[in-house]
């Protein structure tokens, strides 16, 4: 068994791997950039190594600091996590060429699989069906554009090279194709060191059916059976299941045996996942599934898979790593009840999922008999630099409906703050009537967009207890009125608070004393929502018109295009800034048509939310 494991990222997965590394006996070895300084992975560690600045390419991207992190530390194995190097075969390779163990799949088997249009290729071979699209290697736009056009509209546009949504884009129209190209790659070589990419046919009404493989040094693969990641948003993973709903024995079958070839035929060692997309229009169905790509590494998703097999995946991959066959056979992995997994990111659904960035002072998620794989505690802060993940919520009950009912009851119980998170949307999107009834496809939180985002209004409980610790009813205030009147029972106090979000709710509560706070902010919590509420005031100022021409960063992030300068005419919606934060692009376009008067921040400038970068002036007339 291995003796000393490095582990080559950071957050919540670097906690994981971490668990069952110290539950088997193996010391551990943490990395950190200058971001993560004193980050909880680097804290639970046994030992912990700087290995850069905050720039993924100069720390967390590079291979050489992360190897000579290992000789340093005296580690005898990395395990890459997912993300990042987890799929770079060059750095597979240089692990092995410096005598350490790699905790993952055969160089060779990365740069066969990992690779989108490799892969696609060997499956075609292969007689599996594969999306319709292009995955050539001229690289140029004009070919590119080509492509699309060939393919027909509306298309993908998704990094070979990819993975967890970055570097993907839906073309609808071929004048968007050369911008949304632009985007892709700039987003694939942030995040994985290659601008390439590859073209696909967008299918309709698709599901997203991966299926977990695991092979050993010894010849043998086994699958661990489907999950079903169909709740995306931008192409991003949010809620996963296993098993996959509609999903009988014979397609079931059918689909897992597809997955163990693919993995037979690049001789695959490790942990591994095999994606499919499925036409949800009519049930699935094996002729209407298509192979999509191969993840060589370990999925974030992989506790649904571990609750329904009792099997730790992350234990195999370091017992297989060490020579050790498969602890099963085929024969003996099943699956038992129903899992369930909500990702709890740093973002704000009301705010278009702009990253939340700050310290976090309270965090409390736990309840409804759920796991909590966490990568974050009290106290810490998170920055823009890196993925906004901040835990994952897994439920394993006997079926679905009760999986999902406790991560509802976790998701409202559990307190995150002040930190903006997706809790509250996570915990509509669970009790939303198409997913309760398995009515599934990638686009259902894209049509429900609005009531999904949208938080509703607190219950009168939670504006109760509001208003105790706002409202002083021991006399009338200009922003409250009693009303009613009952011999020998206490007055009745009317009030009007007022959310985050500028909505007013009226409220009657019961003769409680307290201190009169009218400017003071009383938050609460009501369905995994906070609230921050305030008593409205009867002389408020009206808000400004937000089309002043002021163009002001969303969130805190990086600077990485601002293709207007001073004097430039601009269309209504033309791009004047892009904004990146945590991987993530933001464009921002001229409310109306104008002159720049003002440019107030330049290419790779780090700025805060709500610095001023554009000025616009309004055409006159």
């Amino acid at each position: 068994m291995i003796g000393s494991l490095l582990i080559a990222n950071r957050g919540e997965i670097a906690c994981r791997i971490m668990r069952t590394a110290r539950r088997l006996g193996i010391r551990t070895v943490a990395v950190y950039s200058d971001a993560d300084a004193g980050a909880l992975h680097a804290r639970e560690a046994d030992a912990a190594v700087r290995i850069g600045p905050a720039a993924a390419a100069e720390s967390y991207l590079d291979g050489a600091r992360l190897i000579a992190a290992a000789r340093a530390a005296g580690a005898d194995a990395i395990h890459p996590g997912y993300g990042f190097l987890s799929e770079n075969a060059g750095f597979a390779q240089a692990v092995l060429d410096a005598g350490l163990v790699w905790v993952g799949p055969p160089p060779a088997a990365i740069a066969a699989m990992g690779s989108k249009d490799t892969a696609k290729r060997l499956m075609q071979q292969a007689g599996v069906a594969t999306v319709p699209g292009y995955m050539g290697n001229d690289q140029s736009p004009a070919r590119l554009a080509a492509e699309a056009a060939a393919t027909g509209y509306s298309v993908l546009i998704k990094a070979v090279a990819g993975g967890g949504g970055k570097g993907m884009r839906k073309v609808e129209r071929e004048e968007d194709f050369s911008e949304a190209l632009a985007a892709c790659r700039r987003e694939a070589q942030a995040a994985f060191g290659n601008p390439d990419v590859l073209i696909e046919k967008w299918i309709d009404n698709p599901r997203h059916i991966e299926v977990q493989v695991f092979g050993d040094t010894h010849g043998r693969v086994v699958h661990l059976f489907e999950r079903d990641c169909s709740m995306q948003r931008r192409h991003q993973k949010v809620i996963e299941e296993a098993p996959a709903p509609g999903m009988d024995a014979a397609v079931r079958q059918a689909i897992c045996a597809a997955a163990v070839r693919a993995a037979e035929a690049v001789d695959y060692v490790g942990a591994g996942t095999v994606e499919f997309i499925a036409d949800a229009g009519e049930g699935l169905r094996a002729d209407r599934i298509w192979f999509l790509e191969m993840n060589t590494r370990l999925q974030v998703e992989h506790p649904v898979t571990e609750a329904i097999t009792g099997v730790d995946l992350v234990e195999w991959q370091l017992r297989v790593a060490a020579g050790e066959p498969l602890p099963r056979r085929q024969e003996e992995l099943g699956i038992d009840g129903w899992a369930m997994e909500a990702r709890l990111y740093a973002e704000d659904p009301a705010r278009g999922f702009l990253p939340s960035v700050g310290r976090i002072e309270r965090f409390a998620v736990s309840g409804g008999g759920v796991r909590v794989d966490a990568g974050v505690a009290a106290g810490d802060s998170v920055g823009a630099w890196y993925d906004p993940l901040l835990a994952k919520l897994i439920a394993h009950w006997p079926t679905r409906a009760e999986a999902i009912a406790a991560l509802r009851t976790a998701l409202a119980d559990g307190v995150t703050g002040p930190l903006v998170t997706n809790a509250g949307f996570l915990h509509r999107l669970l009790g939303d009537a198409d997913f309760a009834a398995a009515r599934l496809d990638t686009g259902l939180i894209a049509r429900h967009a609005e009531s999904l985002a949208t938080p509703p209004p607190p219950g009168p409980e939670a504006l109760r207890a509001a208003a105790t610790q706002l409202l002083d009813v021991a006399g009338a205030t200009p922003w409250s009125s009693r009303s009613g009147f009952r011999l020998n029972a206490p007055p009745e106090c009317r009030a009007t608070l007022v959310d985050q979000y500028g909505r007013r709710h009226a409220v009657d509560i019961g003769g409680i004393a307290g201190t009169n706070r009218p400017e003071a902010a009383h938050t609460i919590h009501d369905g995994g929502e906070p609230y921050v509420l305030r008593l409205a005031r009867t002389d408020a100022a009206p808000a400004a018109d937000s089309r002043d021409g002021l163009l002001r960063s969303p969130m805190s992030g990086r600077i990485i295009a601002v293709p207007v300068a001073p004097g430039d005419r601009v269309a209504a919606g033309q791009v004047v800034a892009v904004v990146e934060a945590m991987k993530m692009e933001l464009a921002l376009t001229a409310p109306f048509a104008g002159t720049v008067a003002e440019v107030g921040a330049a290419v790779a400038d780090q700025v805060e939310e709500g610095a001023l970068l554009v000025r616009l002036d309004g055409e006159e007339g």
